[in-house]
């Protein structure tokens, strides 16, 4: 039975809460986002109106309501809402609460749904110990990621799973949020004679970076500062000091996706994209040297002959980056990756190579020729090395007509683009007159 002071104890619990807490959704209508798979007859909306959420993976960065939704779900489904930290809770903790459950639903046939936060902290044994209950039904599990789970957990729990990834709320999203929250008397700052301007506000949807709890967190202190004051009104100054510098999301999956970014926009010829990308990774953290060798790899690898001069901006940059080093350096990698983006593109020589290797590991490989072979050392012309050999510079035009293979192979395609153009002339011309 509710003992007298409970309701008050609640009150005083409650009010400590800081916004973002007290504005959490409570039920599917009130959630902010995600209708790529919560909308309108997309999977997971499916799955609870059908009653079948067994083992699902929440994925995605953080304030993007993953932990919001999971106790919704509970609500849903009607079960028993139980959390763990996968960061601090161990074996034995994570077997105490399948064990509960287990008995929860013998005795009263009541169903728990576990929701294990930053599920990639788990072990494989950890991890192990889930899949027999999650299988069998006792729990019905929601773990929630920030990292890839392709890459931070174990298959088998993964194979049994839906996997629903979170995006960033758009900025849209969080400006509704943020007018609720100054609207709503019982749990927001509607009891407050506040205003916002819609600069502010504006400013705070944007430099969020999606995140709802940040967003909602900068709010509350930018109210709560200006109480009392003459104008009693949150504008773009008071917004701004009232949100830190945001902190760039940049786990694994980002500095693979911003890597890949990169490379695709130098690909694809756009320095704008490049250059911001560039500067994700730069603001990130991410190590100049790693960024200095993926801009030598695709000077050769996707700009090649077509201009060989990218391939000596690109070192150039990279030596310069070691010696200069961070903060000066960002301003030699900007030059290269600009001369990259911009420069005529040719990956024929990468696929050349490419192509010469597939030869040699899956067909017969080549004798070199007699004639091409080291007639220098003693006896060499006894087996006939060297014979037969055309020395190219006593050639007029300082080219022969001469076997160098043994057989009929063509691997280098030039392009017929920038100064490739040019390398494609010279090669037909040579080819013609074999």
């Amino acid at each position: 039975m509710p003992g007298l002071f409970d309701q008050h104890e609640e009150q005083h619990l409650d009010s400590a809460k800081p916004l973002a807490a007290r504005m959490r959704p409570r039920t599917l209508n009130e959630f902010t986002g995600q209708q790529h798979f919560l909308g309108e007859g997309k999977l997971l909306r499916r799955m609870l109106q059908a009653d079948r959420v067994s083992s699902v993976i929440f994925y995605g960065p953080p304030g993007t309501g993953k932990t919001s939704l999971a106790e919704i779900v509970a609500k849903h489904t009607k079960s028993v809402f139980a959390s763990l930290n996968a960061a601090s809770a161990g074996v034995k903790e994570l077997r105490e609460v399948l064990e509960a459950a287990r008995t929860r639903l013998k005795t009263g046939g009541q169903r728990t749904l576990l929701f294990v936060d930053e599920l990639h902290h788990f072990n494989k044994t950890q991890q192990d110990v889930l899949l027999p209950d999650v299988e069998s039904g006792v729990v019905r599990l929601i773990g929630a990621t920030t990292s890839n789970p392709f890459f931070a957990l174990v298959s088998p729990l993964v194979s049994r799973s839906q996997v629903f990834e979170f995006r960033s709320l758009s900025q849209e999203d969080i400006l509704g949020l943020l007018h609720r929250a100054l609207s709503d008397r019982e749990r927001g700052l509607g009891h407050h004679a506040v205003t916002a301007t819609d600069e502010a506000l504006s400013f705070l949807a944007e430099v969020c970076d999606g995140d709802a709890r940040r967003a909602l967190n900068a709010l509350e202190i930018a109210v709560l500062s200006v109480i009392g004051s003459s104008s009693a009104t949150v504008d773009l100054l008071v917004a701004q000091e009232s949100i830190q510098k945001k902190a760039v999301q940049y786990g694994d999956d980002e500095h693979y996706d911003a890597a890949s970014a990169f490379i695709k926009s130098i690909r694809g010829s756009d320095p704008d994209a490049a250059i911001y990308w560039l500067a994700r990774m730069l603001e990130a953290g991410e190590d100049p040297r790693f960024i200095a060798r993926r801009i030598v790899i695709a000077a050769s690898e996707d700009i090649g002959n077509a201009d060989p001069q990218a391939l000596v901006v690109a070192m150039a940059a990279a030596n310069a980056t070691e010696f200069v080093g961070l903060p000066e350096c960002r301003i030699n990698l900007a030059q290269a990756v600009t001369y990259l983006a911009t420069a005529p593109k040719s990956n024929a020589s990468y696929v050349a190579v490419d192509a010469a290797l597939d030869d040699v590991r899956s067909k017969r490989v080549l004798p070199v020729p007699t004639h091409l072979r080291d007639g220098h050392y003693p006896g060499a012309k006894r087996l006939g090395h060297g014979e037969g050999y055309q020395y190219a510079h006593d050639a007029p035009e300082g080219w022969v007509d001469q076997d160098y293979l043994g057989v009929d192979r063509t691997y280098y395609q030039p392009v017929d683009r920038g100064f490739e153009a040019e390398l494609k002339r010279r090669v037909d011309e040579q080819r013609r007159q074999k």
